[in-house]
């Protein structure tokens, strides 16, 4: 993987997290996986407080992709129960979850060796995560 297809790959990521923030998605994160896994470079998490708000976040975090970066998702799973909603973009892999089943399974946690992005640096504040996401 070259340099420049991991700053693309962090672009995608970014625009995606910026989208979840704007919808007022919590406990955002983007972690680089590209050490640890071959499928995928960036995972980014987020958190909405309910079904409508899980919606809410995918529905734009696809709209900005799309919109920013001329992308498509090659797949989407939860669209239906909307406690769990992934979007995999190949180079990233969105995951929105509500708050129990995100700390049921704590995805940012199974890869230990990777790293999280500082998304203050990138212009996205948020409030202080759950304790169990050390970043």
């Amino acid at each position: 993987m070259s340099e420049a297809d991991l700053e693309y790959s962090k672009r995608l990521a970014l625009i995606a997290a910026s989208a979840a923030f704007d919808k007022v998605g919590k406990d955002i994160i983007v972690q680089d996986v590209s050490k640890v896994m071959v499928i995928t470079d960036y995972f980014v998490i987020a958190t909405g407080a309910n079904n409508r708000q899980v919606d809410a976040i995918a529905d734009a975090i696809e709209e900005a992709l799309r919109e920013q970066a001329d992308v498509k998702p090659i797949g989407r799973e939860g669209r239906e129960e909307l406690t769990w909603v992934l979007l995999d973009y190949g180079d990233i892999v969105v995951h929105v979850f509500q708050p129990q089943i995100r700390e049921f399974y704590r995805l940012e946690t199974i890869w230990n060796d990777a790293k999280f992005l500082n998304l203050e640096e990138h212009g996205i504040k948020q409030d202080s995560l759950p304790e169990w996401i050390h970043v």
